[in-house]
């Protein structure tokens, strides 16, 4: 009985990442590699490196930025490589917030750079924390499941 209840909330959370856009069709197709039954666990090993290199790219971008002399083409190399990431994992909304950042570096606008990790990192935050309960529910489900 557990198990159902926990699994209603699992599909009700993912659900509402798909309807408010925070994810999109390639976390879709991610899932469904998971649910072929041949690689359990696969999404929530792809969110926890997607997470960890996340972290670490905004982290690095907000140094670069922290600097008296921003090097643009850096960061530009960050954000680029911080919108591949988003968009493997199917993080709508850190990609579209990524997309947005260009303007910023483009113009070599601090200020604007600025504007745009606030913006990155506040979307990032929202994913991860969707995607860590996620993955907590996906845990309590299979500690609920005969072995």
């Amino acid at each position: 009985m557990a198990a159902n209840a926990l699994q209603a909330q699992l599909n009700a959370l993912l659900a509402s990442m798909f309807a408010t856009g925070m994810v999109d069709d390639q976390f879709q197709q991610l899932q469904s590699l998971e649910e072929g039954g041949s690689a359990s666990g696969f999404v929530a090993e792809v969110a926890t490196l997607f997470i960890e290199d996340a972290d670490r790219i905004i982290a690095d971008i907000a140094a670069l930025l922290d600097q008296p002399a921003v090097d643009f083409d850096k960061v530009d190399a960050h954000v680029h490589q911080l919108k591949g990431s988003s968009s493997s994992v199917g993080a709508q909304k850190v990609k579209l917030a990524c997309m947005h950042f260009r303007q910023f570096y483009e113009a070599k606008s601090k200020d604007g750079c600025l504007m745009a990790l606030a913006l990155v990192r506040s979307e990032f935050c929202d994913v991860r924390s969707k995607f860590q309960t996620m993955m907590q529910l996906g845990q309590q489900i299979e500690a609920c499941s005969p072995k």
